[in-house]
């Protein structure tokens, strides 16, 4: 992108938040947690408190915690067990995970998209991006990943509610054909679903490496060590799932999973090809522990 591009591109994106009310407005309670977490200062106590005044939230994330999908051994009966098991950070971003999910709302605007299309592809990457992680032996938070996976998309949110017909037309011409999505976006709405979605995180205070992720999890390589892991992480499982067709896959229908993204990480291709197998059930999974 040239310059006069980009400041272009900016300004549709600052148009459009200030236009999709409704997604671009966590619920407090999220914000609440997403600031208790970032403070140094805060304990387990102080996120508890939060959590436990918001008793749907308090049944979600125990939902998720005690769900085949999470993986814990034993039942988990309240929410500070919860914290005290999994940390402050996990139960954090269990809660955005569960918070996140009304945002996916909306009608059909074409064969091949809807609010739950998306949402089924989003569960499939952050599924597909935490098992990737857990198979590369450089550390990183898989819970941090999940949900880097879970919002990667969410700017295409904000397109389908800010510019309809053009995200329409977007999706019309890449259906069925060789053209690239990205490039599409641009050249239809004049900012691509990762602006958007980087717009979005921001107001939403997201941390630098869920913004980055969100970003550029179509072209990880521009980023800096310190944020490339995770947003490969996101690009990996994203072409994987639009590989497999889960969800709403036009985004990265034409991509392939590149040998240097997995030397990057450690993992071998067949590792890959091994989990592929397990997908559709674990999003399964994830589904049902995030839903409802």
């Amino acid at each position: 992108m040239t310059v006069e591009t980009a400041d272009n591109a900016k300004e549709i994106v600052d148009k459009a938040l200030a236009v999709v009310g409704d997604i671009a407005t966590l619920p407090e309670v999220t914000i609440k947690i997403i600031e208790i977490v970032e403070d140094p200062k805060s304990t387990a106590r102080d996120l508890h408190e939060v959590i436990k005044n918001d008793p749907a939230l308090s049944v979600k994330v125990l939902k998720v915690v005690n769900s085949a999908f999470y993986g814990l051994p034993g039942q988990v009966a309240s929410v500070d067990r919860a914290i005290i098991l999994l940390g402050l950070s996990a139960v954090k971003n269990i809660a955005i995970a569960a918070s996140i999910a009304r945002l996916f709302k909306g009608r059909r605007i074409s064969g091949q998209f809807s609010a739950v299309d998306l949402w089924r592809h989003s569960v499939a990457v952050a599924v597909a991006a935490r098992s990737i992680a857990r198979l590369s032996p450089h550390p990183v938070m898989t819970d941090e990943v999940f949900v880097a996976g879970l919002i990667h998309d969410i700017g295409t949110l904000v397109e389908r509610q800010a510019f309809p017909d053009q995200f329409a037309d977007v999706i019309n011409r890449c259906e069925g054909a060789d053209t690239d999505f990205i490039e599409s976006e641009r050249q239809v709405v004049g900012a691509d679903h990762q602006a958007f979605g980087v717009g979005l995180t921001t107001k939403w205070k997201f941390p630098r490496h869920l913004r980055a992720a969100v970003g550029f999890h179509h072209n990880p390589e521009v980023l800096s060590v310190e944020l490339k892991n995770m947003a490969t992480l996101i690009h990996l499982g994203d072409v994987l799932c639009c590989q497999e067709q889960v969800g709403f896959y036009l985004t990265a229908q034409h991509s392939v999973i590149r040998e240097d993204m997995l030397d990057t990480l450690g993992i071998a291709s067949e590792q890959l090809d091994e989990f592929r197998s397990t997908l559709a059930d674990q999003v399964t999974e994830a589904e049902g522990a995030l839903t409802g």
